[in-house]
C-alpha cells in the first residue's frame, strides 16, 4: 500500500499486492466507495497468482478530499499517473459502476502495451442521464435528488442506499448482510462530501460513447438485470453495441452490488475471460 502525488498535489492512495512480475489486474471502484470494495476480487485473483492493484479515487477513501478535479478526465489522469508510476503493462482493467466509466476512458486513452483486456461490471457507460439523444436514460430529477439527500444528511442517505437498492436488499425474500451494509456506509463516510457531490455529475452526465468506440482490446460487459442503480437497458445493452470486441453476460435477478453478494459467481467468470 502507498500513495502517489499527482500534478495538482492530490495524494492518491493505492494497494499493490502480489508478485511484481505477474500480470496486473487494476480495479476501479464505484461511487462513493473505495478500493476496499474490491476485497473479494483482490483476494481471489491474488490467490490465482495475479498482481492486484486498486486505488481510492480522488475525494474518496484515503485519497485527498479534493474540492476540485472531481470530474472524469481528472480521474483518468490520476489513473494514468498511477499506472505510469507502477509501469503497468499488459494489464486487465476492471471497473464497477462509476469505475466502469473511469476504466473505459482510461483503456480508450492508454498507451500501447498498457492494457490487455477490460471488464465493465454494472457500469455507467455510455451515459446515464436522460436527454433528447438518450430518451431511455435516468431523469435528471433522480440525480438532483441524490445531491439534495447527500447535502441534507449524507450519513442517512448512504445507509438508505446500501440497505436498499444497491444490493437489492429491498427485494422480497432477499438475504440481507448487515456487515455488507455497514462496510458500504463506512467506505462512503471516509470520503469527502464535496468530492462525492461533484462525482454525481461525473458519473451521470459524462458521455462515454466515443471511449467505448475507441477501445480496441477484448472487453467483457457484466450486468445484473435487476440493477436498480444503473438500469441494464440504458447501459450494458447499449454499450455492447459500441464495443468492437465486446462480450455481454447478463445475470438474471442480480443487483448492482453483485460483485460483493455474488462474488462466487462473478469471480470465476472474470477469471475465465482473463485466461481465454
Amino acid at each position: 500500500m502507498g500513495t502517489i502525488k499527482v500534478a495538482d498535489g492530490t495524494e492518491i492512495f493505492f494497494k499493490d499486492w502480489g508478485p511484481k512480475g505477474a500480470q496486473p489486474i487494476v480495479f476501479h471502484h464505484g461511487w462513493p466507495l473505495s478500493a476496499d470494495d474490491w476485497d473479494a476480487q483482490m483476494l481471489y485473483f491474488l490467490a490465482q497468482g495475479y498482481r492486484v492493484i486498486a486505488h481510492d479515487r480522488r475525494g474518496h477513501g484515503r485519497s485527498t478530499q479534493t474540492d476540485t478535479g472531481n470530474d472524469m478526465d481528472t480521474y483518468v489522469a490520476d489513473v494514468i499517473a498511477l499506472t505510469d508510476h507502477l509501469d503497468l503493462r499488459n494489464a486487465v482493467h476492471i471497473g464497477h459502476s462509476t469505475g466502469g466509466g473511469e476504466a473505459a476512458r482510461y483503456v480508450a486513452r492508454a498507451k500501447p502495451g498498457r492494457v490487455a483486456k477490460a471488464i465493465l461490471v454494472g457500469a455507467v457507460p455510455p451515459i446515464m442521464v436522460q436527454s433528447a439523444k438518450n430518451p431511455g436514460g435516468t431523469p435528471m430529477s433522480v440525480f438532483d435528488g441524490f445531491r439534495t439527500a447527500l447535502a441534507a444528511n449524507r450519513a442517512q442517505f448512504y445507509l438508505d442506499v446500501a440497505s436498499g437498492p444497491f444490493y437489492g436488499f429491498n427485494r422480497p425474500g432477499a438475504k440481507i448482510y448487515p456487515g455488507t451494509i455497514q462496510n458500504w456506509w463506512r467506505q462512503g463516510m471516509i470520503g469527502g462530501a464535496k468530492a462525492h457531490y461533484d462525482c454525481i455529475e461525473a458519473f451521470s452526465e459524462t458521455d462515454f460513447t466515443k471511449d467505448l468506440q475507441a477501445i480496441d482490446v477484448p472487453t467483457l460487459v457484466l450486468h445484473g438485470d435487476d440493477d436498480q442503480i444503473v438500469p441494464i437497458a440504458d447501459s450494458a445493452q447499449l454499450a455492447i453495441k459500441l464495443l468492437r470486441k465486446g462480450q455481454l453476460k447478463v445475470y438474471p435477478g442480480f443487483p448492482h452490488g453483485m460483485l460483493t453478494v455474488h462474488a462466487d459467481v462473478l469471480n470465476p467468470d472474470m477469471l475465465a475471460f482473463i485466461k481465454a
